[in-house]
C-alpha cells in the first residue's frame, strides 16, 4: 500500500510510545446538586490538558473500550492560530515548538507540522477503540487527502468506511467566487473491517410508499419476485403457470425465484391448486441460466395448475376480489406479471448514506445560535458544531450504553449530544472530553453544566438534561526521568500502570487474601509487592502468602532472595520495582 512521507514522519510514527503515562487528577465533580469537591463517581469526564498526554493517560483503563470517537481537529486553514507543541526529540521538530502554523505559501512546513501532530494522536485513538468501534473525523479540503493517507496506514485501508459529506450551510453567499463549498468531510474508519452502521429511523416519505390495496394485515409495496444467481441456483429456476392466462412464467435472464420451490408451491396454492410437473423445458431454463441445455439440471419440475385453466382462473379471481393476496401476486388486476410483497413491518430502518443534509444534522449557523442561547447572547466560540450532527453520529455508530470520546472537545458539543440522547431515550451513554485550551473549564465544562441544569429564560428556556461529570487536570508522570516510579502519584495509580503494562487491560477489582495481588491473565498470576516506606523482599515468607494456584507467577518486588533455580521450580518470574531503594 502506498504511504505518505513528510518531514519528521520517522520521528513521530512511534512517538506515542515515548509519551509518559500521567495520572488524571480530579478537580471537582458536577451533577444536579451543582459543583462540589466530593467524588460523585461519574463515568463522564472532562479533561484539561494536551490531548496526546491525556489519551496516553486513558489507556490503562480504556484501551479497547471506546465504542465511538468523534474528533474535530484543526483544519490547518492558516487562520486558526494553532501551534505545534509535541516535544519530539529531533532538532528540526524542536524548532517548531510553540510556533503558530502559518498560511499556505508562507509556512512551507505547515502540512508537515499538521501530520506530525495528528499521527501519534490517531495511533492512541486507534488503541482506545473497541473491536466494534468507529472513529469519525471532521475535516475540510486543506488536509483531507493527507488525513485519508495516514488513516489508511494507521487503521488499515480495509477499515475505511466512508467519506461523509456534511452539508454545513443552508445557504450560499452571493459574493462567493468559484465553486462554493457547501460541505465539509467526515472521514469514518472502523477498528475492524466490514463494520456495519446502525439503521436510522424511517421517514414519513419513505413509509408513504407502502400501501394496502388488498386489506392485508400490514402495508406493503411491490418488490421483485426474483433474486440473482440463476447459474448457481438452478433448483430455483423453473416455470410457474399463470392462473389467469395459463402462461408459463420464468425468472428473468440470470435470475431465479426468491424462495425455495417448496415455499413457492405453498404460496401459489394460496391462489388455486398447483402441482409439480416435469415440462422437459431444459432449453428455456438453460436460457435463463445463461448456459447450454446439456449443462442444465434435468430434474427441476415446474409449478403448474392442477385444475383446468377455467377452474383455476375462477378460483384465483375469488382470491383477487376477497383480498389478502398471497405473498407473490399477479399485477394489473391479475393480468400482468408476478411480483412480491415487501411488508413495511419487515423492512426495518434506513441505511445511512454518505450525504448528511443540514435538515437532519444541523448547520454552522444553527450551532452559533445554540452557543449564544447557552451563554446568554455572548459569542464564546468561533467554530462550534451543532449538537444534532454529533447525535446523528451516535445514531449511526453508537448504542444506549456506548462510551464516546472526543479528544478535540472545543465547545463541548459531544457532551451536549450525549446528555440530550440519554434524556430522550433513557440511555446510559458516557462521554470523555479532552480540551487543551484555557477555556476547558470556562467554556467546555461550563456548557455541559448549563445543559445539565437548563438554560435560557421564558419561552426560550431549555429544560436541563440531568446527568453528571467530573473535571480533571493532567497530573504528574508515573515515571521519573530516571526511569524510577514516581511514588508521589499513589499506590493505586502505580498498580493500574503495572497491570496495564503487563496485560494491556484495565485493572479489575480482583480480590484474594494477598493484598498485593493484581489479577490473573492467561493463567499467570500477577503480584505487586510494594510498600512506599519499606523495602519489599520476595522470599519464601511472601510465597507462603500466595493463596491460589496458577501456571505461572509474575511478582514485582524491590529485592529477591530466592535463587534462579528456586524461582524456576516455583514458576515465578521476578521483576524488580524501578525505584530509589536507598531513599526508602
Amino acid at each position: 500500500m502506498p504511504t505518505l512521507e513528510w518531514i519528521g514522519k520517522n520521528k513521530v510514527v512511534n512517538h506515542h510510545q515515548e509519551v509518559p503515562f500521567r495520572v488524571l487528577e480530579r478537580q471537582y465533580s458536577f451533577d444536579e446538586q451543582g459543583q462540589h469537591t466530593e467524588n460523585n463517581s461519574s463515568e463522564n469526564m472532562i479533561i484539561h490538558g494536551d490531548n496526546l498526554e491525556a489519551l496516553k493517560a486513558l489507556l490503562p483503563q480504556y484501551e479497547g473500550k471506546v465504542k465511538c470517537i468523534y474528533i474535530d481537529p484543526p483544519y490547518n486553514t492558516g487562520n486558526e492560530g494553532w501551534c505545534y507543541n509535541d516535544n519530539v526529540s529531533d532538532p528540526h521538530i524542536q524548532k517548531w515548538l510553540g510556533e503558530v502554523v502559518g498560511k499556505e505559501g508562507e509556512d512551507l512546513t505547515r502540512h508537515d507540522k499538521w501530520l506530525c501532530m495528528m499521527y501519534p494522536r490517531l495511533m492512541l485513538l486507534q488503541k482506545l477503540l473497541a473491536d466494534d468501534g468507529v472513529i469519525f473525523i471532521s475535516i475540510d479540503d486543506n488536509e483531507l487527502y493527507n488525513l485519508k493517507s495516514i488513516c489508511d496506514e494507521i487503521f488499515g485501508a480495509s477499515c475505511y468506511a466512508s467519506d461523509v459529506a456534511w452539508q454545513r450551510t443552508y445557504s450560499t453567499r452571493n459574493d462567493s467566487k468559484g465553486i462554493v463549498n457547501e460541505v465539509e468531510h467526515i472521514l469514518v474508519y472502523s477498528k475492524e473491517p466490514e463494520w456495519n452502521p446502525n439503521k436510522l429511523p424511517r421517514t414519513a416519505e419513505m413509509d408513504a410508499k407502502y400501501k394496502n390495496p388488498d386489506n392485508d394485515v400490514s402495508a406493503w409495496r411491490t418488490s421483485d419476485a426474483f433474486a440473482p444467481g440463476a447459474a448457481t441456483h438452478q433448483g430455483m429456476v423453473y416455470a410457474i403457470q399463470h392462473p389467469f392466462t395459463g402462461k408459463m412464467l420464468y425468472p428473468s435472464n440470470g435470475a431465479c425465484w426468491r424462495y425455495q420451490q417448496d415455499t413457492m408451491l405453498e404460496i401459489m396454492n394460496g391462489w388455486t391448486k398447483y402441482e409439480l410437473q416435469d415440462l422437459h423445458d431444459e432449453k428455456e431454463r438453460a436460457h435463463v441460466c445463461g448456459i447450454s441445455p446439456d449443462e442444465v439440471r434435468p430434474d427441476v419440475k415446474a409449478i403448474v395448475l392442477a385444475d383446468p385453466l377455467e377452474v383455476a382462473s375462477a378460483n384465483a379471481q375469488k382470491v383477487l376480489e376477497r383480498g389478502r393476496w398471497p405473498r407473490f401476486f399477479f399485477t394489473k388486476g391479475g393480468k400482468g406479471g408476478i411480483a412480491r410483497k415487501t411488508y413495511l413491518e419487515n423492512v426495518g430502518g434506513r441505511l445511512p448514506t454518505n450525504f448528511w443534509p443540514f435538515s437532519e444534522t444541523g448547520h454552522t449557523d444553527e450551532a452559533k445560535k445554540e452557543m449564544l442561547a447557552i451563554f446568554d447572547g455572548k459569542a464564546t466560540f468561533d467554530t462550534p458544531k451543532p449538537h444534532r450532527l454529533i447525535e446523528f453520529v451516535l445514531k449511526v455508530a453508537g448504542t444506549q450504553d456506548a462510551l464516546i470520546l472526543d479528544s478535540f472537545a472545543g465547545s463541548g458539543t459531544t457532551a451536549h449530544a450525549v446528555l440530550n440522547m440519554n434524556k430522550a431515550d433513557g440511555g446510559h451513554r458516557k462521554f470523555i472530553l479532552v480540551e487543551m485550551g484555557d477555556y476547558a473549564d470556562t467554556i467546555t465544562a461550563e456548557r455541559v453544566k448549563r445543559v445539565i441544569h437548563g438554560y435560557g429564560e421564558g419561552k426560550n428556556a431549555v429544560e436541563g438534561t440531568g446527568g453528571s461529570f467530573s473535571y480533571y487536570e493532567l497530573g504528574e508522570p508515573l515515571l521519573l526521568p530516571s526511569g524510577n516510579l514516581n511514588e508521589t502519584v499513589g499506590t493505586e495509580k502505580i498498580r493500574d500502570y503495572i497491570w496495564y503494562t503487563e496485560t494491556k487491560k484495565p485493572l479489575s477489582d480482583y480480590k484474594n487474601s494477598n493484598p498485593y495481588f493484581l489479577g490473573e491473565n492467561n493463567s499467570t498470576a500477577y503480584y505487586f509487592f510494594y510498600e512506599p516506606q519499606k523495602v519489599c523482599v520476595l522470599n519464601y515468607d511472601f510465597v507462603a502468602t500466595i493463596p491460589e494456584k496458577a501456571e505461572g507467577y509474575i511478582i514485582y518486588a524491590d529485592r529477591c532472595t530466592l535463587s534462579e533455580q528456586e524461582l524456576q521450580q516455583l514458576g515465578i518470574t521476578f521483576k524488580k520495582i524501578p525505584r530509589d531503594i536507598v531513599r526508602v
